[in-house]
């Protein structure tokens, strides 16, 4: 794990980032006074600035599961997706999915008693892989 120096006091070894804004700092302290700065989050490159478009870019090691960089960004600006994860509730059975020793079972499971789930779970997968009607001929 690399460290940053810290944007507060600029202490080596900063182990904690700002949601927003991403800079590092190294205390509770340091994350007040940070807080107390307006700050945003970082710009992302634009596509015209950028030399590769979408469709050109790459996946170095791609395998036939692998989500096409522009789905990723359909999920990323996806208005239903970002209801669903507002939910805390949400948020813990993921955190157990990713955390378990068998997630492909945790998320069974997940998909069986969370209702919650399932509707993050229906959201993605409606871009990721729309159903035959919503699919261009």
């Amino acid at each position: 794990m690399t460290f940053r120096n810290c944007c507060v006091c600029e202490k080596d070894d900063a182990p904690y980032k700002c949601p927003t804004c991403r800079e590092s700092y190294c205390s509770v302290g340091c994350c007040k006074e940070h807080k107390t700065q307006y700050c945003k989050p970082p710009i992302l490159p634009e596509e015209s600035k950028d030399h590769q478009s979408i469709n050109q870019r790459k996946y170095e090691f791609s395998t036939e599961d692998t989500v096409p960089l522009e789905k990723l960004r359909q999920l990323r600006d996806s208005k239903e997706l970002k209801q669903c994860l507002q939910s805390s509730h949400l948020r813990n059975v993921m955190k157990t999915v990713v955390n378990s020793p068998n997630p492909t079972e945790a998320i069974a499971l997940a998909m069986k008693k969370e209702p919650i789930f399932v509707e993050m779970a229906d959201a993605c997968l409606n871009i990721v892989e729309p159903p035959d009607h919503a699919k261009p001929c």
